[in-house]
């Protein structure tokens, strides 16, 4: 599995913390990181994809 290049998806997020890659859990990840983009602890570049805000 070679790093990704761009910011993480919910599935890299998952994969990096060693969870387990089923499709209900990457959701579950998916909107934990999508709420962290309101209070602007995240951005969201590009749909699904998630950086630190700089």
């Amino acid at each position: 599995m070679t790093a990704p290049t761009g910011p993480p998806r919910a599935k890299d997020v998952r994969a990096a913390l060693g969870h387990e890659l089923l499709p209900g859990n990457v959701e579950g990840t998916r909107a934990k990181l999508k709420r962290l983009v309101n209070p602007g602890i995240l951005t969201e570049a590009d749909t699904g994809n998630f950086a630190r805000k700089q």
